[in-house]
This record gives C-alpha cells, structure tokens and sequence, in this order.
C-alpha cells in the first residue's frame, strides 16, 4: 500500500516537474523580545486573498505557570505566501476589569494579576473576511472580524453564551477554541472546535476534559454550540485540542488529542460538523504523545489529498513510558492520505529533534505551510519549557514534490 502510494505522489511531483524544496524561517523566537518569555499556540492561514496570517500567544513570565500566564495574542502577516513578514503585533484587547477563572486560583504560581487571554483561532472566509475566536481566563469567549485581510480588527464581541449549550450536558468551569484555525464549509458554515473541562483534575486546571465544536450559520453574527463529540470516557481519555476538515462527501472529521492508554490520536465525523457525531476510534497510523496537531486539506491541480502534523514519536528519554502518558515531543512529521483519512501510507519529517504543536496551511500556488514549534537557542527560556513548546515558533515552507520524496 505505502510504495502504491509513494508511486503515485512521485508520478504526481512528475508531471508537474518542479524542483522539490523545503525552508524555514523563525516567525517567533523566546528572549528576542524582552517582554515575552516564551512563544506557544501556533496557528497559520491563508486568506482568500492569498495573505498568509500566523499567530500565536506570547507568554510574559513562562516558568511555573504556563497555560495560566499573563498572555497576549501576537499576529503577523504575509503577503507573498511566507517569504517575508510584518512586524508582530497584538490583536486582542477586552476593555474593562477582568477577573481571574477561579480554576486557576486554587493552583500554586499563578498571580490573580496576571491577564490570561488563551486559545486563537482563526477562519479564512471564502468571502475575504476573516473571523477570530479566543478565550479569555479559560472561562469567557470572544469573537472579533477583520474585513482588510487581517491589518486591523473590529471591537470583541463576547459570545460566551455559545458555550452554554453545552451545559446541561457537561458542567464546565474551563472552556477554549481550538487551538488551530477553524474552518468554512462548503455551505458557508463556520466551524471551530472547542474543549472543555469540568476544571477538577490536575495538570493545570484542564481534566477531565471533552472535546466539540461551536458554529456561526451566519457570517459570525452568532454562534452555537453542537454536541459533544468526543466525551471522556474510561477507553476515550480527556479529549481535547481537536482540528477540523472537511470530507470530499460533505461529512467534517475531527481529529482530536487525548491522554487515552492507546496513545493513538481520537478521529470522529458528522454529517453537519455540529451533530451527529460517530463514535470515536482510535487512528493506529496516527500516533499521539500528547499534543496538538495540524490537519488540512489539499486541493490544487486535481490533487485532493489531506495533511496531518504532529509529532512522530512514542519514545520516552527519561523515565518510563506509560500508556496514555506524554511521549517526547520530537520528530515533527507531515502524513498524507489519498483517500479522506482513512489511510495514511506515507509520513515525512520536518523537525527530527524537539518540536511540538503545529498548525497547517496551503498558499494559492500550492505551497504547503507548516507552522510549528521548535528547540534552539533561545534567551530566557526557562528550563523544560522546550520539551513544551520549543524555544520557537518556526514556518516551513515546502512543496508537494519535496513532500512526495520517500
């Protein structure tokens, strides 16, 4: 099945006969900017108009806090499909007080002071707009639009009450979107995935945890919640952190990150993207040592193919490895499937050494993005922290023919 498959992308990279190649380029980089200590959560999309938006939060103190620190949102633009960069700058302001998720409080390190604001998202209208999602404290959501293409953005809108729907069925103290951009189906629908946590287990506030998905019928005026897709369950283990495609039959698959024994990555479809959920199963070829991953779809001359990031590893350096425990993040890889998802035959890595979360993008011309965290040297990173997120936020930037090379 794999060499069937490498075969017909090296047919594929044939026919269009361009010249394989791949490069990188630091979009973030911990200790360059004195006020940020570490850079994590990245995202990347490409607009309608062809602009290439890549974001992230930028964390001011990093060491013993982590999700819970004093957070901004950080965006940068590109306008000839990721060679070169505008300035960061942010882009998510809630005016008036602000109080702490009582979550967080009952946990060591974190100051009451400290303005958490967590989890961007973005979806790339097919009309030219751009919509934003993002949390505030965990526990408030927040929706904003640009219509220039990401330049500027109007006021946040709080759209918590999407979240209520949620709560006759999980009595959540703890909410995010994505993280990941979100995506527009075929009907227009707005679709961004969401966890949420009932807040009383460890590991900062976010367990136990289930994952589903809001959505807008509405160009973003309002949003809703679906249903639950992913529940946690004794065999399904605190889902979370779920990205988003749509099928070539219409149906939308959520891949979705858990702590689950199998230490396999969760993947469930709906015919609607909100309801309807199948019962979720265990992806074997997609493995998962707990982390966020990239999903996107492929469609350029004739090519339909999906891609998937995260990091290829199940190996553990120091102690034990455990079932449903963290694995090392390392060795992040870009799998291809031919057929929907339902396969993936071919895997090709981008970052052997330390990388972690990842997001994924395709330009106009067909370029494939990948926007992702890395080690390397970095000013002010706090031990442990690259086994987390890497000392930067890196682009790379490759072609089919490169990702078709055995």
């Amino acid at each position: 099945m794999r060499l069937t498959f490498v075969v017909t992308l090296l047919l594929i990279a044939s026919l269009r006969a361009a010249e394989p190649f791949i490069e990188k380029i630091d979009l973030f980089v911990s200790g360059e900017d004195p006020a940020y200590k570490v850079y994590h959560i990245p995202g990347v999309v490409v607009t309608a108009k062809g602009s290439v938006l890549a974001w992230c939060e930028a964390r001011k103190r990093g060491a013993g806090v982590s999700d819970w620190d004093d957070i901004r949102i950080l965006l940068r633009r590109s306008t000839d499909d990721g060679k070169t960069w505008s300035p960061a700058k942010s882009v998510a302001d809630v005016p008036g007080p602000k109080t702490k998720n009582p979550t967080a409080l009952r946990m060591k390190n974190v100051d009451p002071a400290d303005v958490t604001y967590n989890n961007p998202v973005v979806i790339a209208d097919r009309s030219g707009a751009l919509h934003m999602l993002f949390c505030l404290e965990y526990m408030r959501c927040f929706y904003q639009r640009s219509d220039d293409d990401g330049v500027t953005w109007t006021s946040p809108i709080e759209i918590t009450g999407a979240f209520e729907g949620f709560r006759a069925n999980y009595d959540w103290k703890v909410i995010a979107t994505g993280p990941n951009h979100g995506i527009q189906l075929r009907n227009g629908r707005l679709l961004a995935p969401v966890w949420l946590s009932l807040g009383t287990g460890s590991n900062g506030g976010h367990h136990p945890s289930v994952a589903a998905t809001i959505y807008s019928d509405d160009a973003g005026k309002s949003w809703h919640a679906g249903e639950i897709a992913a529940p946690s369950t004794a065999e399904w283990i605190d889902p979370n952190e779920a990205t988003a495609v749509e099928l070539a039959d219409g149906r939308v698959m959520l891949n979705i990150r858990s702590e689950s024994k199998t230490n396999r990555r969760l993947v469930t479809t709906s015919p609607d993207g909100a309801t309807g959920w199948s019962t979720p199963r265990f992806d074997d070829a997609l493995w998962e040592p707990v982390c966020m991953a990239g999903l996107t779809r492929y469609d350029f001359r004739d090519q339909h193919l999906i891609l998937f990031s995260n990091p290829h590893n199940l190996d553990k350096a120091k102690g034990k490895a455990e079932p449903g425990k963290n694995r090392d993040r390392k060795n992040l890889s870009v799998k291809t499937s031919l057929d929907e998802g339902r396969t993936w035959p071919m895997n090709k890595s981008i970052e052997p050494g330390p990388s972690a979360y990842s997001d994924l993008a395709v330009t106009r011309d067909g370029t494939i993005l990948c926007f992702y965290g890395r080690a390397g040297e970095s000013k002010g990173t706090a031990p442990g922290l690259a086994a987390m997120a890497g000392g930067r936020l890196t682009l790379a930037r490759f072609n089919l023919e490169w990702l078709s090379q055995p």
